[in-house]
């Protein structure tokens, strides 16, 4: 979405900040810091950040606030848990917002939507799965990754068009019709990428997805 500055009401932008810093406290309050104490998963958060701040800066856009790019927030999530992934995301939006490519007023907003919002949901489906069906390679892979990427992306689009209807920025008709529709194609890219990534990270490197265990997805199904 990446909401510029002076395009939303400024008690708008307010709340926004308000509702993100409540989610940040939570995320650093209980963010399990013990995985970041080695070097080696350190590293690889650091390094997801970086790549995901690149991913972000290709985006595309038709007007002010209406904005498409990957989001990789489910991938963040079941690479390092909720909340670990919505504090980097919020240095990803960080990071593209100092590049001028959000504005710091919309910051609450852009990391609620694009960060709180998808990464709640991710980590919501994965859990579900992780309680109510079996322990299987492809359940984790093609429901938590793929189909989590999917909704992630399709909740993102929904969220933002749901803020800019209501804060009266633009006309309804505009948003549903010739916006949240492109959401469709977005939300298969960021399953597909998703899928992908976590594959791979399951089969060369399952050390790198806190949320997956390799004796119970590979070991029982042999």
């Amino acid at each position: 979405m990446n909401l510029p500055d002076n395009l939303l009401p400024s008690d708008w932008y307010w709340t926004g900040q308000g509702l993100f810093a409540l989610v940040l406290f939570w995320a650093i309050r209980t963010a399990p810091w013990r995985k970041l104490k080695d070097a080696s998963p350190l590293n690889v958060w650091l390094g997801t950040c970086v790549v995901l701040m690149a991913l972000w800066s290709v985006k595309t856009g038709i007007k002010p606030g209406l904005n498409f790019h990957l989001l990789g927030a489910t991938a963040m999530t079941l690479m390092f848990g909720p909340q670990l992934a919505l504090l980097g995301l919020a240095i990803v939006l960080a990071a593209v917002t100092l590049a001028g490519m959000s504005g710091w007023q919309g910051y609450g907003w852009n990391a609620l939507i694009m960060g709180a919002l998808p990464i709640a949901l991710s980590y919501g489906i994965y859990w579900l799965a992780d309680r109510k069906l079996p322990n299987h390679l492809f359940v984790y892979i093609f429901l938590n990754a793929f189909f989590g990427g999917a909704l992630a992306m399709a909740a993102t689009g929904l969220g933002g068009t749901l803020l800019l209807h209501l804060s009266g920025v633009y006309l309804p008709a505009y948003l549903y019709h010739d916006y949240l529709p492109y959401f469709i194609l977005m939300a298969w890219s960021e399953a597909v990428t998703t899928g992908m990534a976590i594959t791979l990270m399951a089969v060369y490197s399952p050390l790198w997805l806190s949320t997956f265990d390799d004796a119970r997805y590979l070991k029982r199904n042999k």
